[in-house]
């Protein structure tokens, strides 16, 4: 009579998209780390998971950086992908932190991170950037302009790079949120919340 064959051991492997399927709040969140190529992000208790950017994409940051970091306030900085908590919950409720590509923030929010560890807290930012990914519109457009705005940061900026590259400029409104003057191209002159003259075309 045939003996059955043997069992097999399968070694097993965690997924690499798996994450906490719980809803987490800001500070469990950090505790995660980075669970996979690209960065995360944490949106009403949910990490949602966004691929790296493109070259284009990092290079215009840079530029953008360079350009205008020489115009911000003595006491604030300018910032590439830096997690923020848009404290828009109590510290345990599940919670909302976004990853904008550069951000102004408060010199002394870099200060306070160093002695205590944590991340950038909305009320410490003056700006926000996001510039487009093909996967990014609605959500940099729609939800993004929502968070940010009901977060109290004061100026969301979004730079869209598939034609002449262009600057949607949002401020707060009081009551109404954000608030914008139009799509604009070429050389654009600032007032807030510095001022500053950019030439959009030599972004890219």
């Amino acid at each position: 009579m045939a003996q059955p064959l043997p069992e097999q051991s399968w070694p097993t492997f965690p997924s690499p998209l798996a994450v906490d399927p719980r809803l987490l709040t800001v500070s469990e969140y950090l505790e995660l780390g980075e669970t996979e190529h690209g960065y995360s992000e944490l949106v009403e208790g949910r990490v949602v998971m966004s691929p790296s950017p493109l070259m284009d994409h990092n290079h215009v940051a840079v530029e953008l950086l360079r350009r205008i970091a020489p115009h911000v306030a003595p006491d604030q900085e300018v910032l590439l992908d830096v997690d923020i908590d848009l404290e828009l919950v109590p510290g345990d409720r599940p919670g909302f932190s976004r990853r904008p590509d550069l951000i102004v923030v408060s010199r002394e929010a870099r200060l306070r991170q160093r002695d205590e560890g944590g991340i950038a807290r909305a009320s410490e930012v003056a700006l926000v950037v996001e510039i487009l990914s093909p996967a990014s519109v609605r959500t940099d457009h729609v939800a993004k302009r929502s968070d940010y705005a009901d977060a109290g940061i004061p100026h969301y900026w979004i730079l869209d790079l598939s034609g002449p590259v262009t600057l949607l400029a949002y401020h707060l409104a009081g009551e109404f949120g954000y608030a914008d003057g139009g799509v604009v191209t070429g050389r654009v002159p600032i007032a807030e919340p510095f001022a500053a003259e950019i030439d959009l075309d030599a972004l890219l």
